[in-house]
């Protein structure tokens, strides 16, 4: 194996582990019956602001449709989220997240942020922040890539 192969072995084995301890982390620390996945729609909808599709979701997240709606359907059962047909084609449905949906996230984000900041302070902001630009651009040649 060459050295750029071995090298990228490297950097995709430390992130896929990396990602693998950090969902465990994390998902510890949510409140009871809070999964990752859903924490994960309640903070992009809470952040955006607005309402979404949820094929426009899917696509945010890099699922597929049918993930999205299972996703979809436990938060509205949990009453975190409200879902409305779209007024402009009723064949569509709009998302946003409900005041309870926003205090879940919040409830979520106080158990989270402890463990990050904690991650975060050993290894130093500034390592932290120089490291950010490159897992962006790394991200940037996934997209383009997917």
């Amino acid at each position: 194996m060459d050295e750029t192969h071995s090298l990228a072995v490297s950097l995709f084995s430390e992130i896929l582990m990396a990602d693998q301890l950090a969902r465990s982390r994390l998902s510890k620390v949510l409140p009871k019956g809070m999964e990752l996945s859903h924490f994960s729609v309640l903070n992009h909808l809470a952040r955006a602001g607005l309402e979404r599709s949820p094929a426009q979701l899917a696509k945010a997240f890099h699922v597929t449709r049918g993930a999205m709606t299972n996703t979809l359907s436990k938060l509205e059962v949990a009453g975190y989220i409200h879902v409305r047909p779209d007024w402009d084609d009723a064949r569509r449905k709009m998302v946003a997240i409900s005041p309870a949906g926003k205090q879940a996230r919040d409830a979520a984000l106080a158990g989270i942020i402890p463990v990050i900041s904690e991650v975060v302070g050993e290894l130093g902001s500034d390592r932290v922040r120089a490291t950010l630009p490159i897992l962006r651009e790394l991200r940037g040649k996934l997209e383009e890539s997917g």
